[in-house]
């Protein structure tokens, strides 16, 4: 039977560091995407409060800075009529049954480190998933939820896990390509205060992902390809 994913997309919202709009990252969601309709998926975006989704300006291969103008994929994503609204008028996760999908995968991006971090909805969502047997996946800052869901018995579910995340390394770069602080936290800062769970990274801006079990994750943006590569090995299909 084919196989269901549903891509967890944040919310837009405003920075509260650097007073930026900020939403998820293109490549994120399009490279991610992408291999899942190759793999003949049928896919779901949702995001927690519903609505249009907006990007992170430095995702998009269009943005002035011209930082992304190589990703074609998400430039062929945004303009295509087969795709270009699908982050129009998201449903929420309100009502959502976790038993009509196959697996969960968390897009990152700016927003998830401050619209999701402490929001227990999508923790929740993400435990019950876990918790049924469903691949469980994030990549980038959307891996940042997994610093705070826990599973019914009130263990993180990252306790006793292998994952990755956006390292400090890429951290200090962003930082300093744009010279600010951007990032409320760090993820591997946070993660590496967890005595019983093991926080790795690749290269810097290397692709990197990660599989423990049922739990995926990919280090940054360059790995969302290859960790949606990791949940369609798992599905089996």
């Amino acid at each position: 039977m084919t196989k269901h994913v549903l891509m967890l997309v944040a919310n837009p919202t405003t920075s509260p560091v650097t007073g930026w709009p900020i939403g998820f990252w293109w490549a994120e969601l399009s490279h991610a995407w992408l291999e899942f309709s190759h793999a003949g998926y049928h896919i779901t975006i949702v995001s927690p409060d519903g609505g249009d989704l907006e990007a992170d300006g430095f995702s998009d291969p269009e943005h002035e800075s011209g930082y992304s103008a190589h990703d074609i994929v998400s430039q062929g994503f945004k303009t295509a009529a087969a795709t270009r609204d699908l982050i129009k008028d998201t449903p929420s996760i309100g009502g959502l049954s976790v038993d009509a999908y196959d697996a969960l995968f968390v897009v990152g991006g700016q927003s998830p480190m401050v619209s999701m971090i402490d929001d227990t909805r999508v923790h929740d969502l993400v435990a019950q998933f876990y918790e049924s047997g469903k691949i469980t996946s994030a990549v980038c800052h959307g891996t940042c939820v997994l610093l705070k869901t826990k599973l019914s018995d009130g263990t993180l579910l990252v306790s006793g896990k292998t994952w990755t995340g956006f390292a400090d390394s890429e951290e200090l770069y962003a930082e300093s390509a744009v010279g600010q602080k951007i990032q409320p936290f760090w993820i591997e800062t946070e993660a590496k205060k967890i005595g019983d769970t093991n926080f790795i990274t690749g290269g810097t801006l290397a692709e990197f992902a990660v599989r423990d079990g049922n739990l995926i994750t990919g280090q940054q943006q360059v790995s969302a390809g290859a960790a949606a590569r990791k949940v369609i090995e798992a599905l089996g299909v």
